[in-house]
């Protein structure tokens, strides 16, 4: 509901932006904050399966997890991004990796479910706003499959996550023209 509601906010000062410097700031900003949540998390999950397979298999040393990390962060940021010296032990301060394993998902699920959430919204679906406080009302008591249905959508479906993509998408082109 919070995601939801800050995206909301967001599109409400977008909308009100008054420059395009203004409107930059904002979008550049958005963009950041949903690569992170997006990007960034997936890569966290695939840097501890790889822990995890690894580790399946013998004893690891900091030396052979800084490999992992490394090889992962690459993957995931690619040739754009200059690793700082140090950089190969920054698996080391995120608390999930010992405390949650395998939690950071849930970030990625929940931005990509709130994007497809809102592309519906803003596409005007009737009832919308009932349909959405019946899904709050219910909390916890129902699988997100069983939620997400009056509103069209089947997170077991790739177009669901094309909806949420394709919003982050949307806004680093509008972002890139603003380059032009």
């Amino acid at each position: 509901a919070s995601v939801f509601g800050e995206m909301l906010t967001f599109r409400k000062m977008l909308d009100g932006a008054e420059t395009q410097a203004e409107r930059k700031i904002l979008l550049a900003g958005k963009v950041e904050d949903m690569i992170n949540t997006v990007v960034r998390q997936i890569a966290f999950y695939d840097f501890e399966c790889k822990l995890h397979d690894a580790r399946a298999k013998g004893e690891l040393t900091p030396d052979d997890i800084n490999v992992l990390w490394m090889s992962v962060q690459a993957e995931s940021l690619g040739e754009a991004f200059d690793f700082m010296e140090g950089y190969e032990t920054f698996w080391a301060y995120i608390p999930h990796f010992v405390h949650s394993p395998f939690y950071v998902y849930a970030y990625a699920f929940g931005d990509g479910l709130v994007n497809a959430l809102y592309s519906v919204y803003a596409e005007g679906g009737e009832g919308f706003e009932e349909k959405y406080f019946d899904m709050l009302k219910a909390g916890g008591s129902k699988h997100h499959k069983e939620l997400l249905a009056p509103f069209g959508l089947d997170a077991s479906d790739p177009k669901f996550w094309d909806k949420g993509l394709s919003m982050i998408s949307s806004m680093i082109d509008e972002l890139e023209a603003m380059e032009d």
